[in-house]
């Protein structure tokens, strides 16, 4: 299989397409390329029986299609640790370079590289790591930094894996498990302001203190910041 038709796979697995049918439009639009395209790729991808596609609705993962997306996404998740973790990348790069081995890593070193990171449970920007008895990659409850209000305190889940997104956070310090607290709410979808409070592993397995720090982000960034409100 072509590493674009893996990229199509994985992007509407993404997009919640194990579960629910997903739009040519919204496939198209997170994939940044023309909806002739889509149409194109998802008869391709119909014909190997990776796919169904309904007129009207959209696209959806057969079984089939579903174990293949699961397995590029842990793939994908797995070398961003280890380039993290053990080679000292840095997010976007770790992004960049997990694209290209995810679609030439055999499972037999996919189960290996699992093992050896201690079973992760997510990346280093937050995304889920599906194991290998939960292949689902839900992330329930959670909402926008943008649509948090004053005062109120949350949980920095994840981010989108955008490079340029990723360049600028990294660079700001954010660190993915903080607690933090909104400080500050610029008017007419101004700057947002939090105070990074605690920071923990991704992997929930200990916790690490850190210096309390405020950090501004722009509204855009803020939109692309998934938190869970702490009760």
């Amino acid at each position: 299989m072509t590493a674009n038709r893996e990229d199509y796979l994985k992007q509407i697995y993404k997009l919640g397409g194990a579960e629910n049918f997903i739009s040519n439009k919204h496939l198209a639009f997170s994939l940044n390329v023309s909806p002739p395209s889509v149409s194109e790729m998802i008869a391709k991808l119909s014909k190997e029986g990776l796919v169904t596609y309904e007129a009207y609705k959209g696209v959806k993962l057969t079984e089939e299609g579903r174990k293949k997306s699961v397995f590029l996404a842990r793939s994908h998740r797995l070398w961003e640790v280890f380039l993290i973790e053990k080679l000292g990348y840095d997010w976007s790069d770790a992004h960049i370079d997990a694209e290209l081995l995810e679609h030439v890593t055999p499972e037999r070193l996919e189960k290996r590289l699992y093992a050896f990171l201690g079973k992760p449970k997510r990346c280093p920007h937050g995304e889920i790591i599906p194991d290998y008895e939960d292949m689902g990659i839900k992330d329930e409850g959670l909402i926008f930094l943008s649509d948090m209000d004053c005062g109120k305190m949350a949980t920095l889940t994840r981010v989108k894996e955008e490079k340029e997104l990723l360049d600028y956070l990294q660079d700001l310090g954010v660190v993915i498990g903080s607690t933090i607290k909104i400080i500050n709410k610029g008017e007419y979808e101004g700057n947002i302001t939090f105070e990074m409070i605690a920071v923990e592993s991704i992997d929930d397995k200990e916790k690490r203190n850190s210096t309390s720090k405020s950090i501004t982000v722009s509204h855009k960034a803020a939109q692309r910041i998934f938190v869970r409100e702490n009760d």
